[in-house]
């Protein structure tokens, strides 16, 4: 599973980005405008109320507690409802430096960052992650969220050479932690490709077909890797994932195709032979038939050129 599950955050080219941070004292409200892409933020000390438009419930947050918003929603931080909100960008655009202060003391301290996902498959995680994620200090993989936290913290404040990719990496690895958090907290998911990398009687076929795409794969082979008859891995794969085992493949080719037509150059040619086509045509109609266009316009969409 942990492996399937880098390939589809590969796929996806999640990047993760620290964009801000802010320490306070005494009593404060600020209210976030919806955002257009994923953000995460974390509590590295203090505490304060969270209000996500939406949300029927106002959350307490402490030390070492991440929360995470996938879907455009406002929201609001305070560390009392009395009080009226402040615009956020306002207050934040007037503060220069890494660190934002607000009012006097540091008894809270906070970090918000985003993360950027590729123009190709980006959609894979989006349409699996709840609207909203909130990773409790009391969780298992709190430890590690609460160690990256505060090592996000130090390189934001410090002046040690490397700070800047140091902070990317540290971004990236808090969000994978969130996301091991909501996989730990989830008991069942809707059908699709999340729910068939957690089933582990399926991982074995899912990883033959990840590992060589390209391979003409036979549903006898795959039931074989998985320990099961065909139509007992036809039917348990379908109810997993949503659809059949060879057209999970097909999507799954066709995903690395549009990243390989959108990130690079590789003739089209090419990235037939490669993912198991016998000639570019044949693989331009099933790209067409999956994705709706024909590679060449992926490509040409992605690069901006004129007519496309």
């Amino acid at each position: 599973m942990a492996d399937l599950f880098s390939d589809i955050l590969k796929l996806a080219n999640a990047q993760s980005v620290i964009t801000g941070a802010f320490q306070a004292g005494g009593a404060w409200a600020f209210r976030f405008p919806a955002p257009d892409m994923i953000k995460f933020f974390g509590i590295v000390r203090g505490s304060c109320w969270l209000r996500v438009e939406g949300e029927a419930a106002d959350l307490r947050l402490g030390p070492g507690d991440v929360f995470l918003l996938s879907a455009p929603r406002a929201f609001t931080l305070a560390t009392s409802w009395e009080l009226e909100p402040l615009d956020a960008v306002a207050v934040f655009r007037d503060c220069p430096g890494p660190v934002t202060r607000i009012g006097d003391g540091d008894d809270f301290q906070l970090l918000g960052g985003h993360v950027e996902l590729g123009a190709g498959s980006g959609d894979l995680l989006t349409a699996v992650l709840p609207p909203m994620m909130v990773a409790r200090a009391g969780s298992p993989h709190a430890a590690m969220c609460h160690w990256v936290l505060a090592q996000l913290a130090q390189e934001r404040s410090g002046e040690q050479p490397g700070a800047a990719v140091a902070s990317e990496q540290l971004a990236h690895l808090l969000f994978i932690h969130i996301l091991r958090a909501h996989l730990a907290q989830t008991s069942q998911f809707p059908a699709g490709w999340l729910r068939a990398i957690t089933d582990r009687d399926l991982a074995p076929a899912l990883r033959l077909m990840h590992g060589e795409p390209g391979r003409a794969w036979q549903l006898t082979e795959l039931a074989k890797a998985a320990g099961m008859s065909r139509t007992t891995f036809a039917t348990r794969f379908r109810s997993a994932a949503g659809v059949p085992p060879l057209t999970y493949l097909t999507q799954w080719r066709m995903r690395l195709a549009k990243r390989a037509l959108v990130e690079g150059d590789t003739p089209v040619s090419t990235l037939a032979f490669t993912l198991g086509y016998t000639s570019e045509s044949a693989f331009s109609h099933a790209f067409k038939r999956t994705t709706g266009l024909a590679p060449n316009r992926v490509r040409g969409v992605a690069r901006g050129l004129p007519g496309e």
